[in-house]
């Protein structure tokens, strides 16, 4: 098991007011990328927490969740799949559409290769309203994939994220 500090991590998220409109407190993890040890460290507590959820297969959501999954994906010698924002994926797609925090999105995943027969872990940064992370569980099912549960770096827990995720696990390594 990787040692975590969550109190040095939690140093490195900045708070940056009314962004990315008035009344959001944006979290900022530039200056935990930034430091080498720090993203190690937290790349590290990532995969453990997918490694315990018995992940076959890791699923990034763009564009952060693509910084943490890739490692993730390559510590655990699984595959990667990205889910992307529309007009990015060349070939055939799954699509959802969704509700965010201050507005709505879509997602699309392509249909191959596939995640069929995978327990997917899905790898983002932030778990604000559960609403980028259900849409992607609802792609991963419609491909013929299992959730096998959740990990974020940061949850948003007066967002209530979580219950929008259902009785699927949900590992989070720091809470505001």
């Amino acid at each position: 098991m990787t040692t975590f500090d969550a109190i040095r991590i939690a140093s490195l998220v900045r708070t940056i007011p009314d962004f990315p409109e008035p009344g959001i407190l944006f979290r900022d993890i530039t200056p935990l990328l930034y430091d080498p040890d720090a993203r190690r460290e937290v790349i590290d507590a990532l995969t453990d927490a997918a490694r315990d959820l018995g992940a076959t297969l890791i699923v990034g959501v763009e564009s952060r969740g693509f910084i943490f999954g890739v490692p993730v994906a390559e510590r655990l010698n699984v595959p990667f799949v990205p889910v992307r924002k529309p007009g990015k994926l060349p070939d055939e797609f799954a699509s959802v559409a969704y509700e965010l925090e201050y507005g709505s999105g879509e997602l699309q995943m392509h249909r191959t290769p596939p995640v069929a027969g995978h327990r997917a872990v899905v790898v983002d940064d932030l778990l604000a309203t559960g609403g980028t992370a259900w849409a992607t569980a609802r792609l991963i099912e419609e491909c013929g994939g299992t959730i096998a549960g959740f990990v974020f770096v940061i949850e948003l827990t007066a967002l209530n994220g979580r219950a929008r995720l259902g009785t699927h696990e949900v590992r989070t390594l720091l809470q505001y």
